[in-house]
């Protein structure tokens, strides 16, 4: 065998979503299904692939826009038989062909890997495991002398007799190209559903001499599909428990396993922390001794060691240092760098601003567009005012600042190094190295003023 193509079926409507949205680009661990099965094949290294589409075909094609992949319309939905038969133009004409299915996202590499091993030009290969309950599923039909596989029944054509059979067909197979053709050509669809199975050609095979092989999934879950979304539903539990295990065995400390959510990559150092109910979106690298608080949100983010993230609070495409401190109810936006040792506290919210080490932004502020020294205070109530309704400006607070609570920095300023900005104040322009700068109006008293009342006519 020369090479392998890789054809995935995603033409169905997904009636049973009941959705507009193609039931392939549903998520999964927060990406499509559609793109679960292609990182898969991929893993394969396959000569091409090719994706058969249909329902919804122009948002799948941008949603997945990888100039690398084959498109094949299936303007009509007449059976798997069919969809493969769109496909057959792109196809080398020796080497096999993989076909996967766009809506089962959990089958592995390991798995289909066994599939190929077992091929070569003069053989079919089916992934076949067995269930307790195979009702829905087509059966497999094997000699009952040799055990050779003779066939496959769809359970609406099986007999009572075959639908005692125990053994199915989870739909993932691998043909030798050099038959395509000539099988494909010879479906017919004289059946309950008035389809062209593609499951009709193994009786092909036994016939022409080409010998059935089988392989079993490594996992039961694996060649899961989904048809609605308590499927769908389920299959995210499978996908984020086999994850937390992977966490737990490599060293990782979950507070419970079941109620943690990654929606993308999350890498751990050694004894990492993660207390319940967090998600982790995009990329995400935790170091070593990271303490991970429960109810927070991490999209996209490095956290170095020794940091502490306390408990509902919302990291987003940020840098965090080595020793720092935030939360609870804390929001680090996109462009966020702290250095190391640094302090965010309760309802305080950084965007786009970088502050160096050992300083403190504790209490109830917001510090957008800004550059923050070493070691500097600043008090509760604090904002930099970044945004003149047109344009961002930004705030430099150099070294050693200390800015008493309820200020407001109206950028572009400057505060340099050592100064201190009293509470209450309000700067509009530089303020000057280790020196006090206010910026209050005389406390008046007003006796003629009065309270405006509400008109309760």
């Amino acid at each position: 065998m020369t090479g392998l193509d890789v054809v995935i079926l995603a033409a169905g409507t997904g009636k049973r979503m009941c959705s507009a949205l193609p039931k392939v680009l549903h998520k999964l661990a927060g990406k499509p299904l559609l793109l679960h099965v292609l990182d898969t094949a991929r893993r394969l290294l396959p000569g091409q692939i090719c994706i058969v589409y249909g329902h919804g075909g122009d948002s799948v094609r941008s949603v997945i826009n990888d100039p690398g992949l084959i498109w094949v319309e299936q303007a009509q939905q007449l059976g798997t038989g069919h969809a493969l038969k769109q496909a057959l133009p792109a196809l080398h004409a020796d080497g096999a062909t993989l076909v996967l299915f766009g809506d089962v996202p959990l089958v592995r590499s390991e798995t289909l890997e066994l599939l190929v091993r077992e091929a070569h030009e003069n053989c079919l290969v089916l992934l076949t495991m067995k269930l307790d309950n195979p009702s829905g599923y087509g059966r497999i039909v094997r000699d009952c002398k040799t055990g050779d596989i003779e066939a496959i029944v769809e359970d609406k054509d099986a007999t009572s007799a075959q639908r005692g059979i125990n053994e199915i067909n989870t739909g993932i197979m691998l043909f030798p190209n050099k038959f395509l053709s000539s099988w494909l050509a010879r479906l017919d669809n004289v059946n309950t559903q008035g389809e062209y199975y593609l499951t009709d050609i193994v009786a092909m095979a036994v016939k022409d001499g080409v010998r059935v092989m089988s392989a079993s999934p490594l996992n039961s879950w694996e060649p899961s599909g989904v048809n609605n979304k308590l499927q769908l539903a389920e299959l995210e539990r499978i996908y984020q428990r086999n994850y937390a295990n992977e966490l737990m065995l490599q060293g990782v400390m979950l507070a419970d396993p079941a109620r943690i959510d990654i929606r993308g990559e999350l890498s751990c150092g050694k004894d990492v922390e993660i207390d319940i109910n967090c998600l982790f979106e995009g990329n995400v690298q935790l170091g070593d001794d990271v303490k991970i608080q429960g109810n927070c949100v991490i999209r996209n983010a490095t956290i170095a060691a020794g940091t502490v993230v306390s408990a509902f609070t919302l990291i987003e495409n940020a840098t965090i240092g080595q020793k720092c401190r935030i939360g609870p109810y804390a929001r680090i936006r996109p462009g966020t760098h702290l250095d190391q040792a640094v302090h965010i506290g309760n309802f305080v919210e950084i965007k786009n601003s970088q502050i160096s080490a050992g300083s403190k932004v504790n209490h109830l502020s917001y510090i957008g567009d800004s550059q923050i020294g070493k070691d500097v205070n600043v008090g509760a109530g604090t904002i930099t005012c970044n945004y003149d309704g047109a344009h961002k400006h930004r705030t430099i607070i150099e070294d050693d600042v200390f800015i008493g609570s309820d200020c407001q920095l109206i950028a572009p300023v400057r505060v340099a190094k050592g100064a201190t900005i009293g509470a209450g104040s309000t700067i509009t322009r530089d303020a000057p190295a280790e020196q006090l700068t206010l910026s209050r109006s005389r406390q008046t008293s007003i006796g003629s003023w009065k309270r405006p009342q509400k008109d309760h006519n």
